[in-house]
């Protein structure tokens, strides 16, 4: 068996609440050594503040694999204590406002000036320049700015609000994770690390391509719930099956949308899979029709045996019994919690829980000490209510 791919690599992590713990969790799940540093006082808000549903918070869910040392950053012997962790460190991830982490003493200058092989990543709702960097915000609020809120809903309705934070989970922590590993690998041949400037705004405004797509073709934007992918082509869409349900069809290439017209039993509409306009009106209201006349389980047997991307609309307790998210092992139990394994399968790296989410403060001791403090040392930081 081979070494996990960042064994070896040490990630101090400043961040709360989203996206920075999940990003780091990713880390940890590759086999970094990642310390979660957490303030003396209420620590990582999403510990209380996460738990919405229950007891369980979503504090269990992104923190595994990692370590935990409480650290008070506004003493000074806890900057000193800081820097000394960040000498050998590989990454930093803070998602402070700008400014907050250089006024602390522990930005990317600080800490280059120590060591030059750092990745420093920073994590914000709008970057660090610009006239909105010291704006608050949340995951509606990026995705309000960069335009794409205005494109998710139905034809005539509000914005649809999504239950997934697009901006923090993969705006803010995958596009962390690039920078930051690309960073790493530049380091690793340069000895010069970098400084990782991530705007989840930015991450999300990158990568709405369609709506750029009909600006540069059109001038505008396309409303929402017309555009190609949103509503406006019939063999692109979401259909109500007899018995309230769902399935998604994304029948766009010609050979998809044939079956499925003849699986259908209407193989008249064959010619029409790109119609828009009233056309693709009249052909979407002969689908919804041809689809409200059987529930979602005798559709699903049929569509079961033909090759044409017509699937069900899951809702998310079936998805996590549904057997292919179950083959490809997609959820983990981790003291008692079932929680998303990681969404990419390395060969030779069988996935581990090797910790379940941190107390607060669990590791200090043991991480104090692996980097050369002195028991005397960690009793007079624990005195000074610095630990």
């Amino acid at each position: 068996m081979r070494p996990s791919p960042l064994a070896g690599l040490r990630v101090l992590d400043l961040t709360r609440l989203l996206p920075g713990p999940l990003a780091s969790m990713h880390l940890a799940d590759l086999g970094a050594d990642v310390i979660k540093i957490e303030d003396t006082g209420a620590g990582d808000y999403a510990r209380s503040a996460g738990a919405v549903h229950g007891a369980v918070s979503y504090f269990q869910l992104v923190n595994r694999n990692k370590r935990s040392l409480r650290l008070d950053l506004k003493q000074a012997a806890g900057v000193n204590a800081f820097m000394r962790l960040a000498t050998t460190a590989d990454v930093i991830l803070e998602g402070f406002r700008p400014g907050v982490v250089d006024k602390l003493g522990i930005g990317y200058a600080a800490v280059a000036a120590i060591n030059p092989r750092i990745a420093y990543c920073a994590i914000t709702g709008y970057g660090q320049d610009g006239p909105y960097r010291d704006r608050a915000g949340h995951d509606l609020n990026y995705l309000g700015y960069c335009g794409l809120l205005d494109q998710i809903g139905t034809v005539g309705g509000a914005p649809a609000i999504p239950n997934f934070q697009i901006g923090d989970l993969l705006g803010g922590s995958l596009s962390a994770l690039v920078g930051v590993l690309a960073a790493v690998i530049d380091a690793r041949t340069t000895g010069h690390g970098r400084y990782v400037d991530v705007s989840m705004t930015d991450a999300v405004f990158a990568h709405t391509l369609f709506p750029l797509l009909a600006v540069l073709g059109l001038g505008h934007a396309v409303p929402r719930g017309e555009d190609v992918l949103s509503g406006g082509m019939p063999s692109y869409g979401v259909y109500a099956t007899s018995d309230g349900r769902h399935l998604a069809v994304s029948a766009m290439e010609p050979k998809f949308w044939q079956t499925l017209c003849t699986t259908i039993g209407r193989p008249d509409l064959a010619p029409f899979a790109f119609a828009s306009g009233s056309e693709g009106q009249r052909v979407r209201l002969e689908l919804e029709a041809a689809f409200a006349s059987r529930s979602l389980a005798e559709w699903s047997t049929v569509f079961d045996r033909v090759d044409c991307c017509v699937t069900p609309v899951l809702r998310f307790e079936e998805s996590m019994e549904n057997e292919h998210l179950q083959a490809r092992g997609m959820l983990v139990d981790v003291d008692g919690v079932r929680q998303f394994a990681p969404p990419f399968k390395l060969s030779e790296l069988p996935f581990a829980v090797r910790l379940p989410a941190p107390e607060a403060g669990e590791h200090s001791d043991e991480i104090l000490l692996a980097n050369g403090f002195s028991n005397d040392e960690i009793a007079g930081l624990r005195a000074q209510k610095v630990i």
